[in-house]
């Protein structure tokens, strides 16, 4: 029992894991109690079991197994983090669940499974199932199938993957072991449940038994939708909201609502490719050209059995395809033509959108093929171009399809007019635009009146399924002329016809042209995009034309009443409406007369050619008002204009009577319903009289009519033609001139170009410059709207004539087209109908591109052409190319056939040789441009493969290959390219250049889209392994690339798209997916109104689209908001639009104005605080890049959202240029007006502006550059001062645009950069600037430089940071630049510091080449200006001064009036010295001529200034004062506490004057309180920088180098008996270990560093109390372990390891055998000797024997005990004498005689001494003598602490050298030398000078060497750890601190000479006068 009450103590989680079953079954129960009780699912509880759920379900007892699985059920379904679990949780269910004997484990193990996939872990679940399918044991399928079936059957198949499924089930079904097949069964009724037929093609090769058993069980399913019975987690809302309607409403509305939660599965989806091209026979090629046809009809059986396969893998069929062409096109055999064509069809099928690419080569043949009769050959074919279809869009075939309709050939045409029929219906409204239903309805209209009947029943079944796809308001305008017999075929035929996507999409249509307002004016617009989407076309012709319906409300059936003022019509235009075109047969004179006369006076029609002209003018005055008062019905237009044609006609003499009748002619043209016969009646004498003077005008106002009526296009080519037939130059010109009108008046749309262009010719041609002139203007005009590509045509002209044309050509650039005035009102069907074109951005295109002359170049490539491109030798493949980049070039505009030219390319596209690639992309670009937009269909064959060279590693190719393939997407736009799976390969592939490139282009075209293909969704996955690639471009490009996925796709869809990548990267990805939400545009909206105001709705925008992109900013630029608003405001048609335009930018501006009232700054109080302390705290991204990436841009947004107006901040962020322009204009208007909330949010201001910075566009820059000038003038204004981390954040990326290649740019900077010194100081911003030299641009570093040579103009050297020496340096580098203007800038920024400085410049700049010296020196001769020891100008600098008034804030209010003044002098008499101008740091330092040239404007309050008596300056100074004690006379105003007393002297020490830095180092050492709490680590760096600073040589080189090494040696001295002794003693250990392991390091170094610790050794016996042994032992025990004895024994000198046994021995003097309990900090003893050399030490001292066996270990006199007998005494004396006659210990020796005699005074050393030498003695005695001296002295200089390397005595003469000259031989007396040094040690000590007054060096002798760089690193620390001590001092011990404040010392006066002192007096009294 022990052991049961052993682990009922145990807790849980432990309990679970015990060895013992009834312990781990305990364990579970009490788990499962444990999770039924927690309710947080986030709680920590949770985590503890993490790692145990595998092992609650593997459990090996059965019994307790079935527990744990209990519990297991409870923890997945309520711990947050169980879905960590899912793999090895499911993994072992699999394996130690599923194969248990009992069911209850089964079910539960099925459980957690399902539980597992409601918490969103279904794909890891059914990972592990389906690897559970391969397990060897049949009960785990059987289970593994059955969870699999239960889960599909509860969450359905969105949740659950069936194709990973299906393709297992083939293998179950021919499972040995029955219970998997009959299991199999279940689940594929269960799969057939969800996704029907679609399973049937994966299983067709099963089993027939089971397949007709499985039909079976089909049959019997209901045929009702399926619908998921359990949801996940979050979608569980879902759930309730279903439960709820199915309780409501029955299932009625749920099964609606709900039919889309089934996705349809696509069978094809399920299978798996195959790959045939590799299996195709290797004779094939061959034998498909053989003459047998039995041979060929091999060939092709074999590719029928492979195109069997009902799916395909994607690779290059185009040989294959090539050859099937061949046959089905030119085999005389139908037999095999069927057998081709049925292998098309399988390739189409197999491959679906991956056959679109050949579509185009294989379409018209088939078409063609319809000639044969046979049934069998037509089905076959019919098959074919049906499966052909489906590969590709309507679009792309059309022109082919098109092109067979006028065939001669009834079937041909009967069979392409089924095919219509049968691809309509497949269409839907938004995939049937009127642009692509337009010409395919006038080639069916030709049909439906062809002579044989099955045409004409083809044709009608075709009209009427379009009918029925896109609804009859669409199709009605094209069937205006047709008989209403015929109409009423069509919509018989409409009637039966069953489209392919079901009644939806008709519906669909229908309803939305019933309501498309509501849907558009959705404020957000959002939905009305969506609507668009679904059905582009259609839709934005209701839209337009509603709102012209005045009421406002829907229109009904789509007829809209007329605009009231829209062009010249009247009320009549109904009708209009509905006609497309007035046909007219031609009357006979006859039945004219007669018509006339029913509707004129008959006086009128007697009199019309009377011989006297006033008659006839009264007629024509008649005529005229019957016209007038005519009704339009009744206007008989072609008797009236025939009349008027009747003689005289237009040969009439009198001008009156002439003009009366064109006038007459205009009149009935807008009065009647005017036509084309008619027209003709009367044109060609308009023609004659445009020409005339008196009637010109009204001649051709009555064409501008009848153009109007009869359409512009058709007049103006009847109109041009008349005029060139005729030979009169000035009708020829006006009738140009009057084209030019129209066409501005009418807009382009319909115009021939093609007729145009040969009579513009012929009229440049001309003699008569009146029409050269006339033509060139209607070249102007035609420019406007057809583009560049115009010119293209008269390249050929002579040169005088081309350079009038471009000039005129010129001129019009830049513009737009004006808006159509005309032309719009009557056949307003026609023109609504180029106006919704210019919706669908593909649409109307092709219409202006249609007008130009395309040439035929297919019979040009021959086959010898192609076969040159794929020669073997590049030189003839290069031939080819020529060849036919020359054809491209003399075609100019080609047709689209290129007959094999496609394939020929492509194959160069990878040629090994680049220079062939690249002339192969230019081709591709001529191409793309000859082409037009039918170079559409050559974008999946040819296309495609020019973005795979987008991967090509030759950065050049690349850059050629992005440009061909913007050039093709600026004609087809961006649909093909992103229709099917070809750009997702390309994505696919790895190659990191073709994957940044391919990205960059889709981040650059995506934005545009309004919206894009399905198939985008296919390039999501590998757009997420661009996120995670090993390439950072590629990352960075596809980063960039997310947020315009997005756009167009959804959160959403990308979300899921997650779903299948590894966890750790789904995290990252979506975490990515957040950011890009955030950053995501909104769609561009639709271009409609911007495009149609401007360009008349008609295409010719499109023509070049960079135009319309332009118009759209234009627009937008106008009215922020266009489109929403727009839409919103009713009662504006577009063709309303011209005459109430005007009206439509107030309306919209005025909302906006509501809008944008109020201030755009708000004032958050303490924001700005905050946002610092986020960005100190890491709260936020420190602001700080090379370029701004999306985080940062999305953090600035965040933080502006909450101070910056909301439509400012949209303004400021939009991914359009113009909008931060406008941003920037609204922020300078309020710049004056918000002054506080702009200095509120000044960081986020400057932080935005910085990102301007980074924008390509210069107006911007510009502007923002403005901005900024106005700004930092105001916030100097203000007194305001920028804080550092704006200053960081900006400063940084404005000094970058200094290097900016425009002038303009640089000057602004430049000028910015000056006014910034007013609001931050000019010492911080000298080290930006000197950032900014190190820039590689060389533009930025010449501005840098000079920029800091204007800093020290102004400032003086002050601003030169960390000190004038480095920063010259820098500066001084250079002058040896690459560029010119640096070295020059460099050259004349030093030249500006020598005149503030003089000679001194050449010490601070350092060692400069011969080169770059000459050329410094050179250039400061010419230099004209002399130097000056002052600044030249002292410009006021604010921050300075700020900061010096407050600093001495306290003094102006404390002291009396007299302060200031004393105050100054002192400061000016202190700039006389150099030790006391470094005391004062430079942000401290006053101004003095400033103040004095100051006469009271800047302070006008100052206090009254107290008289001090001066006179007592003048009385002789008797001693002087000592520099350490003298303290300023305020000293303690200004250092009224210790956190200032620090500063101060950190202050100096900071110095750059040695003596400086050292004085106050000595002060710092003097307040004791102070020095302890120097740490181990500073006094380590302040004694190297100290002893490295003794051993510099360079110092013995100063003037005054003793002196400073003697003042270093004091103040080492100080530092050991002041400090923190444990500090201290580690502080030098380490150093000596460090010194010692060094190499480079100085044997001196080390050697005087052990000179300390003997010092210290020395002060032991006083400090050991104070000592943390500990430590010290510590550290030793470190040093004995880096160095074991062995090692130091082989150290060049003994001095280590006799140092260190000093020490230890010391420490065991003084401690005895309590030293061995201090080795508690020691972890591992036995790593050094330490523990046995001590316990040596204190066995030793027990004997006390003073054994001198060990020599080491004893040290003199200390050692002897007073009891010591005689003999031992005389050994001792004895060993001393021998050592100090050794050559190595004589110091030593010399020390232990000293400490000898010392402790034992009587102690006689006469008989030692006797035996030697004379010398020897006198040695010995002076010897003892110095050591006395220096004993006596207490810690001043000596040779015995030997730490001054300068006073070492350096030959220690042994008992028979010679005398020595420096001492006497009897020993007696010393020489003066040694009071000498003796009276400069206590001066020293005093803080006196030791060289004469006026031989002190000046300052810039002291300047010129620099400081040891060690010192500086140890004063930071120093400095940092001093500021630690004083916070936490200041907290805890101010009482401590009072006591020692007096100790402080404060600046350092001196003693000065009296003309010091009458230059104070004068400057006094000077600034008192100025004062008053």
């Amino acid at each position: 029992m022990g052991d049961d009450s052993e682990w009922l103590k145990l807790p849980v989680d432990q309990k679970c894991e015990h060895k013992l079953w009834k312990a781990r079954l305990s364990g579970y129960e009490e788990a499962l109690k444990i999770f039924q009780k927690i309710k947080d699912e986030k709680s920590p509880e949770w985590s503890k079991f993490l790692g145990l759920i595998k092992k609650f379900v593997t459990d090996s007892n059965a019994v307790v197994q079935l527990k744990g699985l209990e519990a297991a059920l409870v923890y997945v379904e309520n711990a947050h983090v169980a879905g960590k679990t899912t793999g090895e949780v499911v993994s072992g269910v699999v394996s130690k669940v599923f194969n248990q004997p009992k069911a209850k484990a089964k079910e539960l193990g099925i459980e957690i499974c399902l539980m597992y996939i409601e918490i969103e872990k279904g794909e890891a679940v059914q990972e592990e199932l389906l690897k559970g399918l391969d397990n060897k044991n049949p009960k785990i399928i059987v289970a593994c199938i059955e969870t699999l079936r239960k889960a599909l059957s509860e969450f359905g198949s969105k949740i659950i993957l069936l194709k990973p499924i299906i393709k297992v089930l083939p293998k179950l079904f021919e499972s040995r072991e029955k219970a998997v097949r009959d299991e199999a069964k279940l689940i594929a009724v269960e799969i057939y449940r969800w996704i029907r037929d679609a399973l049937r093609p994966p299983l067709q090769n099963i089993n027939s038994v089971q397949l007709k058993e499985l039909e079976e069980e089909w049959v019997k399913l209901p045929t009702s939708a399926p619908r998921p019975t359990r949801f996940l987690r979050s979608q569980q809302e879902l759930e309730a909201k279903l439960e709820q309607q199915q309780s409501a409403a029955g299932d009625a509305e749920g099964g609606g609502d709900d039919g889309d939660e089934v996705p349809q599965i696509d069978a094809y989806e399920l299978l798996e490719a195959v790959e045939i091209l590799s299996k195709l026979p290797k004779d094939f090629y061959d034998k498909i050209e053989a003459k047998k046809w039995q041979e060929r009809k091999e060939a092709l059986e074999s590719v029928e059995v492979l195109i069997k396969n009902p799916k395909l893998e994607a690779g290059d069929y185009a040989d294959l395809v090539k050859a099937l062409k061949k046959v089905v096109g030119k085999d005389t055999n139908v037999m095999l033509v069927a057998l081709a064509a049925k292998c098309l069809t399988g390739l189409a099928v197999g491959l679906r959108k991956k056959f679109g690419q050949y579509a185009g080569h294989v379409v018209p043949t088939i078409l063609e093929k319809f000639k044969e009769k046979k049934p069998q050959v037509v089905q076959a074919l019919q098959e074919a171009i049906d499966a052909i279809f489906l590969t590709t869009t309507l679009q792309n075939i059309s022109e082919d399809v098109l092109a067979v309709m006028d065939n001669k050939n009834p079937t041909i045409k009967q069979q392409t007019s089924l095919f219509i029929a049968r691809s309509f219906r497949h269409c839907t409204a938004s995939t049937l635009p009127k642009s692509l239903l337009k010409p395919f309805c006038a080639a069916l209209l030709k049909h439906i009146n062809d002579s044989a009947p099955e045409v004409r029943d083809a044709a009608f079944e075709a009209l009427g399924t379009a009918l029925k796809v896109v609804g009859e308001k669409a199709v009605n305008p094209f069937l205006a002329d047709v008989d209403k017999l015929k109409l009423d075929k069509i919509k018989e035929c409409s009637e039966k016809v069953e489209l392919i996507h079901g009644k939806k999409a008709g519906l669909a249509a229908d309803k939305k042209e019933f309501k498309p307002l509501p849907g558009r004016t959705a404020a957000s617009g959002a939905a009305g995009d969506k609507d668009t989407k679904d059905i582009s076309a259609p839709k934005p012709g209701p839209l337009k034309k509603a709102p012209a319906a005045k009421a406002g409300g829907p229109p009904k059936k789509g007829k809209p009443a007329a605009p009231g003022g829209a062009g010249n019509t009247g009320t009549k235009n109904k009708k209009g409406l509905e006609t497309k075109e007035i046909v007219e047969p031609e009357l006979s004179i006859e039945v004219c007369e007669e018509k006339a006369s029913a509707v004129l006076p008959p006086t009128c029609i007697q009199l019309l050619d009377s011989s006297n002209w006033k008659e006839r003018l009264a007629c024509m005055e008649e005529f005229q008002k019957a016209v007038e008062l005519m009704d339009r019905t009744e206007m008989p237009c072609q008797a009236l204009v025939r009349m008027l044609a009747k003689k005289p006609g237009w040969k009439e003499t009198n001008f009156q009577v002439m003009q009366m009748k064109l006038h007459i002619v205009a009149l009935i043209a807008q009065k009647g319903n005017f036509s084309k016969t008619s027209a003709q009646v009367v044109l060609d004498g308009l023609v004659d009289k445009i020409g005339d003077v008196k009637c010109g005008n009204n001649a051709k106002e009555a064409m501008t009519a009848i153009a109007e009526a009869c359409m512009l296009p058709w007049t103006a080519e009847q109109v041009v033609s008349m005029a060139f037939s005729q030979k009169n130059p000035k009708n020829q010109s006006e009738t140009l001139n009057w084209l030019s009108n129209a066409i501005k008046e009418f807009g382009f749309s319909g115009l021939n170009v093609k007729a145009f262009i040969s009579n513009v010719k012929t009229a440049l041609a001309a003699t008569n410059p009146a029409v050269r002139t006339a033509a060139i203007t209607l070249l102007g005009v035609m420019y406007l709207y057809v583009g560049p590509s115009l010119r293209m045509f008269f390249e050929d002209e002579k040169p005088a004539l081309l350079s009038q044309i471009d000039a005129e050509f010129e001129k019009m650039q830049g513009q737009s087209p004006p808006a159509p005035t005309r032309g719009i009102s009557k056949h307003s069907t026609s023109g609504t109908d180029e106006a919704e074109d210019g919706d669908e951005p593909d649409d109307g295109s092709n219409d202006v591109v249609d007008l130009l002359p395309r040439t035929e170049i297919s019979d040009k490539i021959t086959s010898e052409l192609v076969s040159k491109i794929g020669d073997k030798n590049w030189k003839i493949r290069k031939e080819g190319l020529d060849e036919v980049a020359g054809i491209i070039n003399d075609a100019k505009f080609i047709q689209p056939n290129i007959g094999e030219l496609p394939t020929a390319l492509k194959g160069r596209l990878n040629d090994s040789n680049k220079i062939l690639v690249q002339q192969t992309l230019n081709i591709l670009q001529q191409l793309a441009v000859a082409m037009g937009p039918n170079i559409k269909q050559h974008v999946k064959n040819l296309g495609i493969p020019i973005i795979t060279v987008l991967g090509d590693s030759k950065n050049n190719v690349r850059a050629a290959a992005l440009a061909t393939v913007n050039a093709w997407a600026e004609q087809t736009g961006m649909k093909e390219w992103l229709e099917g799976e070809d750009l997702s390969e390309e994505l696919k592939k790895e190659n990191p250049f073709l994957r940044q490139e391919l990205l960059g282009w889709l981040a650059e075209k995506l934005p545009t889209l309004r919206s894009t293909p399905t198939d985008l969704i296919l390039c999501v996955p590998h757009l997420y392994s661009c996120l995670e690639d090993r390439n950072g471009d590629v990352r960075k490009k596809a980063q960039d690339a997310l947020p315009f996925f997005m756009m167009h796709l959804g959160y959403e869809k990308m979300a899921k798209a997650t779903g299948k990548l590894k966890p750790t990267s789904k995290d990252q990805v979506l975490a990515m997916l957040e950011k890009a939400k955030v950053n995501m545009p909104a769609k561009p909206a639709p271009p409609t109104k911007a495009t149609s105001k401007p360009m008349g709705g008609s295409a010719p925008a499109k023509f070049q689209p960079a135009s319309a992109p332009a118009e759209d900013c234009i627009s937008s630029s106008t009215e922020p908001k266009p489109d929403p608003k727009k839409a919103k405001a009713p009662g504006l048609s577009s063709k309303a639009k011209s005459a109430q335009g005007k009206k439509m930018p107030s309306k919209t501006s005025l909302k906006e104005d509501e809008d944008k009232s109020g201030p755009i700054f708000i004032v958050v109080p303490n924001g700005k605080e905050q946002r610092m302390k986020d960005e100190k705290g890491l709260k936020v991204l420190k602001w700080n890049f090379t370029t701004p990436r999306d985080e940062y841009i999305e953090q600035l947004k965040t933080q502006m959202s909450s101070c910056v107006a909301k439509w400012l901040q949209d303004e400021m962020f939009h991914s359009d240029f113009q909008h931060h322009n406008k941003a920037l204009a609204v922020m300078v208007d309020h710049l004056e007006s918000e002054k506080e909330g702009v200095i509120g949010c000044l960081d986020l201001i400057l932080k935005w502006l910085t990102l301007r910075f980074f924008d390509t566009n210069t107006s911007v820059l510009m502007k923002a550059l403005e901005y900024l000038k106005l700004l930092f003038t105001l916030l100097s204004e203000e007194e305001y001062h920028l804080t550092e981390n704006e200053a960081s954040s900006f400063i940084p990326y404005l000094v970058v645009k200094v290097g900016e290649p425009k002038d303009v740019i640089r000057k602004d900077v430049r000028a910015i950069l000056n006014r910034m010194c007013l609001v931050y100081p000019a010492s911080k911003m000298f080290p930006f600037i000197m950032e900014g030299t190190k820039s590689k641009n060389s533009k930025q570093r010449a501005e840098c430089l000079e920029e800091l040579g204007c800093l020290v103009e102004s400032y003086g050297m002050n601003v030169c940071q960390p000190t004038p020496g480095k920063a010259l340096k820098e500066i001084a580098v250079h002058i040896g630049d690459r560029d010119n203007a640096v070295r020059n800038a460099a050259l004349n920024t030093i030249v500006t510091v020598y005149n503030v400085h003089g000679d001194q410049v050449f010490k601070l700049i350092g060692n400069l080449s011969e080169k770059d010296m000459s050329m410094l020196e050179e250039r400061i001769k010419r230099s004209a200006k002399r130097p000056s020891a002052a600044p030249i100008k002292q410009v006021e600098e604010k921050p300075q001064r700020a900061q010096n008034i407050s600093s001495n804030a306290n003094m102006l209010r404390k002291g009396p009036a007299e302060d200031m003044s004393s105050k100054l002098n002192q400061a000016r008499s202190m700039s006389g010295h150099p030790e006391a101008a470094q005391m004062v740091r430079r942000e401290f330092q006053l101004d003095l001529d400033e103040i004095e040239n100051d006469n009271g404007t800047v302070r006008c309050e100052m206090p009254e200034l107290v008289q001090h008596k001066l006179d007592d300056i003048f009385e002789p100074v008797l001693i002087p004062e000592p520099k350490i004690r003298a303290v300023s006379p305020h000293f303690d105003d200004m250092h009224s506490n210790t956190a200032s007393t620090i500063n101060f002297i950190i202050s100096q020490v900071a110095s750059g004057d040695i003596n400086t830095s050292i004085q106050a180092l000595t002060q710092l050492f003097q307040i004791e309180s102070l020095a302890r709490e120097a740490s181990t680590g500073v006094l380590k760096d302040l004694m190297h920088g100290l002893i490295t600073l003794m051993l510099d040589s360079r110092i013995e080189d100063l003037e005054e180098g003793q002196q400073v090494i003697r003042s270093v040696n004091l103040l080492v001295v100080k530092v050991l008996e002041k400090s923190d002794q444990t500090n201290i003693l580690s502080a030098l250990l380490v150093l000596l270990q460090d010194s010692l392991l060094a190499t480079a390091s100085s044997p001196k170094f080390s050697e005087l560093v052990m000179k300390c610790l003997w010092r210290m050794v020395r002060l032991l016996p006083d400090t050991i109390n104070s000592i943390n042994l500990d430590r010290i032992l510590l550290d030793i025990h470190i040093f004995m372990k880096v160095f074991p004895k062995e090692k130091l024994k082989q150290c060049k000198s003994e001095f280590p390891i006799r140092t260190l046994k000093t020490l230890l021995h010391t420490l065991c003097k003084l401690k005895g055998p309590k030293i061995l309990d201090h080795l508690t900090m020691i972890d591992n003893k036995n790593e050094s000797e330490l523990e046995a050399h001590l316990c040596r030490m204190m066995k030793h001292s027990m004997d006390q024997t003073g054994s001198k066996s060990d020599k080491e270990t004893e040290k003199g006199a200390s050692r002897i005990d007073e009891k010591s007998s005689k003999a031992k005494v005389n050994d001792f004396l004895a060993e001393i004498f021998k050592k100090i006659g050794s050559k190595e210990n004589t110091k030593e020796g010399l020390a232990e005689l000293y400490e000898y005699k010392k402790k034992y005074s009587d102690a006689d050393i006469e008989p030692f001494l006797k035996n030697s030498s004379q010398f020897f003695q006198s040695y010995v005695e002076r010897g003892l003598r110095v050591i006395e001296m220096e004993r006596e002295g207490k810690g001043r200089i000596s040779t015995s602490t030997g730490i001054s390397p300068q006073m070492e005595v350096t030959c220690v003469p042994t008992p028979t050298s010679t005398v020595s000259s420096t001492g006497n031989t009897n020993g007696e007396e010393v020489g003066p030398s040694v009071y000498l040094e003796r009276l400069k040690i206590l001066r020293q000590r005093c803080g006196l000078d030791n060289t004469k007054q006026d031989d002190r060096p000046p300052l810039t002798s002291l300047l010129s060497k620099p400081a040891v760089p060690t010192v500086a690193s140890s004063t930071d620390m120093l400095h940092s750890k001093l500021s630690q001590l004083r916070e936490s001092r200041e907290q805890h011990q101010h009482s401590d601190l009072d006591s020692n404040q007096t100790h402080s010392s404060g600046t350092v006066t001196s003693s000065s000479s009296t003309a010091n002192i009458d230059d104070l007096k004068k400057r006094l009294e000077r600034i008192k006068s100025s004062r008053k």
